[in-house]
């Protein structure tokens, strides 16, 4: 049997403890470093919308001039996410230019 060293991707604390099971079946760990924000983690997600980071590298491609069928190719996700993504990030910048 193999033991895996996890770490707290927030914190970096090895103070993690197995926190039960995802609906989909991935393991979820708790970190119990007072110090730490974040509770509970996944180290791999099953969709990959659902990663750290996925949203803003959306975001990214989107400004750089790629297309919904293109970042939906590139980063394995759907081309629906990428749509429901780029519409709530439209509907936030409208309501801040609204304050100004």
């Amino acid at each position: 049997m193999a033991l895996l060293s996890v770490k707290c991707p927030h914190c970096g604390s090895v103070k993690v403890v197995k926190f039960g099971k995802h609906p989909n079946g991935a393991q979820r760990y708790a970190c119990k470093n007072e110090e730490c924000s974040r509770l509970v983690f996944q180290l791999y997600y099953k969709y990959h919308a659902c990663e750290p980071g996925a949203k803003f590298r959306i975001l990214e491609m989107a400004i750089n001039g790629s297309g919904v069928r293109d970042i939906s190719r590139v980063l394995h996700i759907s081309a629906d996410v990428v749509i429901d993504t780029l519409k709530k990030r439209k509907l936030e910048l409208a309501g801040k230019s609204e304050i100004y």
